[in-house]
């Protein structure tokens, strides 16, 4: 027991293993500016050991802390167990190097920092919480790992701090179903994969605490085992005592670990601001060392910029941002100023300000300008009045422009095709001015310019682009709007209080782009941003505000259906069990299948519950019912959530239709991705899955009409890789996968059974997705090896693609990207990587260039259509990766399939000239499903 620690204090045992590993998987990879070290955990470590330090305020702080380390290399454990976290694979190369980085920035912040040579972390844990429980202190563990549950009670307890939760008695109960004195005895039974602790074969922790709960302990289950009525449940721990013995010896905590820092010495101490800012400076911490300078009262330090790079040397020299020095345009007289700038600078970044995300039901809440950097200006119009907040007055707060009269100065600045307007995510801005009425063209925009620069390393969203072109962090909106049911919308934001957030945002703007612009040519994607990503915005905004029709009636119907048909599924599932359980329960599924019924290839993930992922129950469903019924209403239950239900909520209540979102950054290879609500994810592969589509439908006097590329990656395939079978099959318009199937396997065309083209059309589509032996077997559901020698076959008859594949990856190594046809560069940051990510890297690399390809094939496509139907009664409503869809009037319907099809089919040209044709399928229909 320690003199100086006693009654009344309060110890904190933060698990800086825990926090390393969370910061390094959260964040993305960040190196620092000078050198390339990485230092991307080592930012997240310290954000997180300075947000304790600044939180622990108040009568429950703490008054001792510590940060415990886990010491590199093997603890007791591996003498009793040689395989113990033999399983583990080695930390990513990159977290390496930031390891003792950690230490440091614990010792730079003053807080004690501790590891053992022998020990784990968990171990010292427990020697210093018994320590301190006995001198009548209270102990807080800051971690949320399990391992460390059998420590609460009696003043012990934990907190997650990624949760905000705190972990005591009751949440052990409720995560082992035992109290944390009995915790140990559930884990030496249940084993742990992560760990390679044992444990007894078969046995959950579900099942777990059921025998300790009845038998009082481990040992006297143990002793007791004869007694137990299931045979194989018994069997398996009369078999295996020895084994779960070792297990709860290996899960055991041993609080006799020597510490050589005693209690009184963890004493809580202000950091000394010198050592701060001096590590934080060293990591070149920008944004943290002003933070932390400010709570510490001190100047924070100057941190050298780093020799500036080719791109960044001809970057103007630009003002420091400075939110007090933007204006709040309240009049006329100041407005003209800035639209007088704009029309003698020729440019303006533009931002606004609205009431929430969707843009088809915001309202514009105030206008952003900035003519220069560091001049910039917010123009409110609608913000309420605050003085009545318990009813949320609807007045407007006075010291604003009328909105009529802004919008009416604006307007022929927007329009103007002498004036550039800068926008970041210009597409969200040109719908919001456009329900109003206001033209905006032309335009740029920052975030399609860091997608055609960028796309593989980086997303393009502004605080990210902020903080790493120009090492600014940009005011968060929650410190205005708040979070959770408590916060507010952009118009109840006090007007002063608006001004810095919303000018800093068109101030940034404007900075990126003068960045970006020049870097577009020196990086050769000027055609890219240019040809494929600038004129596709203007498209897009059209299709979305034209929505399409969804029939909420239709919907209803299936919603019950598939309701009715689950409730049937669950029935058969019950009776197959012998017991109910709940099938929407992964956990409670993994005991029926591994446990109860005891099929093979159960896991148990961390948190000591099976795994049933899909693949899992694929693998089972080829043997047994239960897994495919499984399947079956799992698929039925995300279509009704997911869409059946979901839909039902996006249905705009003044168009009654519904108006996706594309992004057009959303995916590194070109592709579009779809939100609020994702319609290219909509399952087309089941009879249920393409029900939904019956419920997209057309206004009454028209149709829908679907056109769809066909097998456009394999005749991109075909064409790179020079595959001159492959190429005359398309030109002869033959029957692709039976050609392949006729090719590979010897077989005459006239020979050709549905089965031998299955297999073959899963090897055409495997192999552009880099298809492995082991997923294509699971795909055929044939053995692996029978599935490796389809592979092998495919690369000695196509020789092409082997080679192709080779080349791509080595084209990615040396250069770091690949490319498309069409000059589209995605960047393969990852591709030299060693461990599981390499696999998935390479796959990536030789998959991008052909589904970039298509992507730019179609978006090349959709950037013509508006001029080839004008005059037709037709409007594009949805692009779904390789189909558009559209709303025609029935007596328009053949001349717009000719001259879209026309345009799709010619897409590529003038740019490339494919060795094969590029072929559309066409199909109309009262609704999507039919069309299709």
């Amino acid at each position: 027991m320690s003199e100086g620690f006693g009654k009344g204090c309060h110890l904190h045992l933060i698990d800086g293993s825990a926090f390393i590993f969370r910061a390094f998987h959260a964040l993305p990879p960040l190196t620092r500016k000078s050198d390339g070290l990485p230092i991307g955990a080592v930012a997240g470590f310290c954000n997180m050991i300075f947000k304790m330090v600044e939180d622990n305020k108040g009568p429950d702080a703490p008054t001792h802390v510590a940060v415990i380390f886990d010491y590199s290399g093997k603890s007791f454990r591996n003498d009793m167990y040689d395989k113990y976290k033999a399983n583990r694979p080695p930390a990513p190369e990159d977290l390496v190097p930031q390891f003792p980085l950690t230490r440091e920035a614990t010792k730079a912040f003053n807080i004690a920092c501790i590891e053992r040579e022998g020990y784990e972390a968990d171990d010292i844990i427990a020697a210093y919480a018994r320590e301190a429980r006995e001198a009548g202190g209270r102990v807080t563990i800051i971690s949320s790992d399990k391992d460390l549950m059998q420590l609460v009670g009696g003043g012990v307890e934990m907190f997650d701090a990624m949760k905000n939760k705190r972990i005591g008695v009751e949440q052990v109960e409720e995560k082992f179903g035992v109290g944390p004195d009995r915790v140990i005895d559930v884990q030496a039974l249940a084993g742990d994969s992560v760990d390679n602790v044992p444990g007894a074969p078969g046995i959950g922790v579900k099942t777990a605490a059921l025998l300790i709960n009845e038998y009082g302990d481990l040992e006297s289950l143990l002793d007791r085992a004869e007694e137990i009525k299931q045979p194989k449940r018994r069997q398996t721990l009369i078999d295996n005592r020895a084994q779960i013995e070792l297990s709860k010896k290996l899960v055991t905590l041993d609080d006799q670990t020597p510490l050589d820092v005693p209690l009184e010495a963890l004493e809580v101490k202000d950091p000394d601001a010198e050592v701060a800012m001096k590590f934080l400076a060293e990591m070149e911490f920008r944004t943290l060392t002003k933070r932390v300078a400010d709570i510490l009262g001190v100047e924070p330090l100057v941190i050298a910029e780093p020799e500036k790079t080719a791109d960044q040397a001809e970057a103007p020299e630009l003002p420091p941002i400075d939110a007090d020095k933007y204006e709040c345009v309240r009049d006329a007289a100041a407005l003209q100023r800035y639209i007088d700038q704009a029309h003698k600078r020729g440019y303006v970044a533009v931002d606004t300000e609205t009431t929430g995300l969707d843009e088809m039901r915001a309202d514009l809440v105030g206008v952003c300008l900035c003519v220069e950097p560091g001049d910039a200006c917010y123009v409110p119009l609608t913000h309420k009045d605050g003085s009545d907040d318990l009813f949320g007055s609807d007045q407007l707060a006075e010291g604003q422009m009328d909105a009529d009269q802004a919008l009416a100065m604006l307007k022929p600045m927007l329009a103007d095709p002498a004036i550039l307007k800068i926008f970041q995510n210009a597409k969200y801005d040109a719908k919001i001015f456009a329900r109003l009425g206001l033209d905006v063209a032309p335009c740029d925009d920052t975030m399609l310019m860091s997608y055609a620069l960028n796309a593989g390393i980086h997303n393009h969203g502004m605080d990210v682009l902020s903080e790493r072109y120009l090492s600014h962090a940009p005011i968060p909106i929650k410190t205005l709007l708040g979070t959770g049911k408590s916060a507010i919308t952009f118009d109840r934001v006090p007007v002063d209080e608006a001004v810095k957030y919303a000018a800093e945002d068109a101030d940034i703007t404007l900075r990126l782009w003068q960045i970006f612009k020049p870097q577009l040519h020196r990086k050769q994607v000027t055609t890219v941003y240019e040809v494929m990503e600038r004129p596709l915005m203007p498209v897009l905004a059209k299709m979305e505000m034209s929505g399409i029709k969804v029939d909420r009636d239709t919907l209803s119907r299936m919603s019950n259906a598939f309701a009715q048909k689950m409730a049937g599924l669950e029935a058969e599932i019950h009776e197959l069990a012998g017991e109910t359980f709940n099938v929407g329960s992964p956990a409670q599924v993994g005991e029926i299948l591994f446990e109860k019924m005891a099929l093979p290839g159960g896991k148990k993930g961390k948190t000591g519950k099976y795994s049933t992922p899909a693949d899992v129950l694929e693998d089972l469903a080829t043997e047994h019912d239960m897994p495919a019924r499984i399947l079956d209403w799992r698929q039925l239950s995300k279509l009704k959530s997911t869409y059946t239900d979901a839909l039902q909520e996006h249905i705009h209540p003044e168009t009654g239709r519904v108006h996706t979102s594309y992004v057009q950054t959303g995916a590194n290879t070109g592709r579009l991705a779809s939100t609020d609500p994702n319609l290219q994810n909509i399952p087309v592969r089941t009879e249920d899955g393409r029900r939904i589509r019956e419920a997209f439908v057309a206004e009454p006097g028209n149709v829908i009409v679907s056109l769809d590329y066909s097998q456009i990656e394999l005749r991109i395939l075909a064409h790179v890789a020079g595959i001159d079978s492959l190429k005359q099959a398309f030109r002869e318009g033959q029957d692709i996968h039976a050609s392949t199937a006729s090719e590979m396997f010897d077989v005459p065309l006239d020979e050709m059974t549905p089965e031998i083209r299955r297999q073959a059309k899963a090897i055409n589509f495997g192999v552009i997705y880099g298809i492995s032996g082991f997923g294509l077997a699971r795909n055929l559901r044939i053995p692996r090896a029978e599935a490796q020698g389809f592979i092998d076959r495919y690369f000695e008859r196509f020789p092409g693609i082997k080679e192709y594949m080779d080349d791509t990856v080595a084209f990615a190594k040396e250069h770091g990207y690949v490319q498309t046809l069409f000059g589209r560069k995605i960047h393969t940051p990852e591709i030299n990587a060693k461990g599981p990510h390499a696999g998935f890297a390479k796959r990536a690399a030789i998959n991008a260039p052909i589904q970039g390809a298509a992507a730019d094939i179609i978006r090349r496509a959709m950037i013509r259509m508006p001029a080839a139907i004008e005059g037709l009664p037709a409007k594009m409503l949805l692009q779904v990766h390789d189909e558009l869809l559209f709303e025609v009037a029935e007596d328009g319907v053949e001349p717009t399939i000719a001259r879209v099809r026309d345009i799709m089919e010619s897409a590529a040209h003038p740019a490339v000239h494919l060795d094969v044709p590029l072929v559309v399928d066409a199909g109309q229909g009262d609704n999507w499903a039919q069309a299709h």
